[in-house]
């Protein structure tokens, strides 16, 4: 199951990029994450973030790698647990001094979970979208 969502910024797309990239900043922006730190590498393919979540009243933890970098255009980061695999995909385009952002999160759940999620999770993901969209915004749009 996934959701997607495309949107404008405010901002170029290298400053975009840049702040999206590094995955600590979910802190700022998800409205799901409870905590994300990097555990290692610099930032670029293979580095790995540990993170937790909260989703339909459950705190969930997962070990993100960089899985996608192609800067500025492309960053995609996968998350995976015992029960879950999840895959937030950035593409970006220029558009003048603007950012036009295509985000796309992707999930797949194993065990039981697999069972549940259509009717636990995919209903609250259109809403997690477009709460997700509205904080990027504010992050990289608010007055520093």
């Amino acid at each position: 199951m996934h959701v997607e969502r495309t949107f404008m910024v405010n901002r170029p797309i290298d400053e975009v990029f840049a702040y999206l990239s590094d995955f600590e900043n979910t802190n700022e922006w998800d409205p799901g994450t409870v905590e994300t730190k990097r555990v290692s590498g610099d930032g670029g393919l293979g580095t790995v973030y540990s993170n937790t979540s909260q989703f339909v009243g459950r705190k969930v933890d997962l070990e993100y790698t960089t899985v996608g970098y192609d800067s500025p255009t492309f960053f995609s980061c996968q998350g995976k647990n015992t029960s879950s695999t999840a895959t937030d995909s950035m593409t970006f385009t220029r558009q003048g001094e603007r950012t036009q952002i295509h985000y796309r999160a992707d999930f797949t759940f194993h065990g039981f979970v697999k069972l549940v999620a259509p009717f636990v999770v995919k209903p609250k993901l259109s809403d997690l979208a477009d709460e997700t969209i509205a904080d990027i915004t504010k992050a990289l749009e608010s007055p520093a």
